[in-house]
């Protein structure tokens, strides 16, 4: 697994690293009007998973923004998520009050199966969060990108992850 610290301490994470060329794993989240969200219903076009541990913190607030300026330029050619443990209201609420377009949202609140099966769930905290990461997964469910933000609190590495998702949708 990735060494992944939280605001300088070590945290320790649920599930399996998922790396570049593997499957990417199935979950069941939830949507935003409710409805349970699978891997398989996001498939056909190349996606990014921008994960994030709450969107009401400054850096998840900005990360969102971020994809969501930079993913303007390939709306039909790709889907792009926005996973927290968030519930469904608060991260609508977010999205309304940020005008966030170009991302939809999926809440593993359900059964944090995101978080184990991609490994982004932290066990060593007070509350379960997601750690911060990104995963662009191709059309046929294959992931072509996968990153760890080795301190939760850091930005990810923008440039590479909107890269990827461009040579996967052409």
């Amino acid at each position: 697994m990735p060494q992944v610290t939280f605001k300088g301490g070590p945290v320790t994470l649920v599930g399996p690293e998922v790396k570049a060329g593997s499957q990417a794993p199935d979950f069941s989240c939830v949507g935003a009007g409710l409805e349970v969200i699978t891997l398989g219903k996001t498939a056909g076009k190349p996606r990014l998973f921008s994960v994030v541990p709450s969107l009401d913190t400054p850096v998840c607030s900005q990360q969102t923004k971020k994809f969501n300026e930079q993913l303007a330029g390939l709306k039909d050619k790709v889907a792009c998520y926005t996973v927290s443990l968030d519930l469904p209201f608060a991260q609508g609420r977010f999205c309304t009050a940020e005008n966030i377009t170009n991302l939809q949202n999926l809440s593993d609140q359900h059964n944090q199966s995101f978080g184990k099966n991609y490994g982004v769930l932290i066990s060593s905290l007070p509350v379960p969060l997601l750690t911060r990461a990104i995963f662009v997964v191709d059309k046929n469910n294959k992931v072509a990108y996968a990153e760890y933000v080795p301190e939760v609190t850091s930005h990810p590495n923008y440039e590479k992850a909107i890269e990827a998702l461009k040579a996967l949708a052409g």
